[in-house]
């Protein structure tokens, strides 16, 4: 289920150049490590694994839909896959 919706959100051409990809992986995965880190606020580390986990999978797919809906005037469907 999750690689089905992985591919649903994240599939397609990238959209992404190679710079963006390489800081999007760096950065996201250190901000998920700084989430692991036990913390007094536990929203923080919830919040730190978020942002860091889509910032690695931004990365490494090369694939981002919020660029696409911004840049490309990306809408419903095609941020749906429909044409």
């Amino acid at each position: 289920m999750a690689q089905a919706l992985t591919k649903h959100v994240f599939g397609g051409e990238p959209n992404l150049s190679y710079t963006e990809r390489g800081v999007s992986l760096v950065l996201g995965l250190g901000i998920a490590a700084a989430g692991a880190q036990p913390r007094p606020n536990p929203l923080l580390n919830v919040l730190a694994l978020l942002g860091g986990s889509y910032l690695a999978l931004r990365g490494a797919t090369g694939r981002c839909p919020i660029k696409a809906a911004l840049i490309e005037g990306g809408s419903h469907r095609q941020l749906a896959g429909e044409r």
